[in-house]
């Protein structure tokens, strides 16, 4: 197993590796401007010039929701899903490829989580949710049963989005925002209730 990334979230993905029953033994963590030659006591490498390991495991090991999307269009790579020990996952969930699901976090039967995804510590994803490709869904934030989430979106730390809610494609929803209508595209949202307060392009 390698990682992509040597900045805070690797050290989550990190603890989770060791904490799960799957035999990930961690070879390196890569990155292309390494501040320290080890991790968590895991070697840190820079990006090598030349193809990377394709026999082996990666996953990006980065918050931003961009640079993940970005590298995983380059990395010609076999990605694997990290799934903390304690969190409660229901047996009937699609997870994609790439993606992080930390302690504590609660996803609930029927939901859908797409690739490289990160759902982050004490997070609640509830029944029959539909969360698109690079969603972040911050620590101790709950998405209510129905809501589908789209690609590249970012719910901050202690949000909440309310049951059938629609989210579009690369919002922001602010820490302890409640959404309690749909959200079009690009919009950044904050507040309670929540509001749009600008629009972004999608870079």
């Amino acid at each position: 197993m390698y990682l992509f990334g040597a900045g805070g979230q690797a050290k989550v993905v990190i603890d989770i590796l060791r904490a799960s029953q799957k035999d990930f033994p961690i070879e390196a963590v890569y990155d292309d401007a390494p501040r320290t030659n080890r991790l968590l006591d895991v070697p840190v490498l820079r990006i090598p010039n030349g193809a990377f390991d394709t026999t082996s495991e990666w996953i990006i090991s980065i918050g931003d929701n961009r640079i993940r999307k970005r590298l995983s269009e380059r990395l010609k790579v076999k990605f694997q899903t990290a799934i903390h020990p304690r969190a409660v996952v229901s047996p009937h969930v699609g997870i994609g490829a790439g993606s992080v699901i930390m302690a504590q976090t609660v996803v609930g039967p029927d939901a859908e989580i797409g690739m490289h995804c990160i759902i982050n510590t004490s997070a609640v994803v509830e029944h029959d949710c539909i969360l698109g490709d690079f969603v972040h869904v911050s620590p101790g934030a709950v998405v209510a049963g129905g809501t589908i989430v789209g690609e590249g979106t970012y719910i901050g730390a202690g949000a909440s989005v309310i049951q059938g809610i629609t989210i579009g494609r690369w919002v922001v929803i602010g820490a302890g925002t409640v959404i309690l209508q749909d959200v079009p595209d690009h919009a950044v949202v904050v507040g309670n209730p929540g509001k749009i307060i600008k629009s972004t392009s999608d870079e």
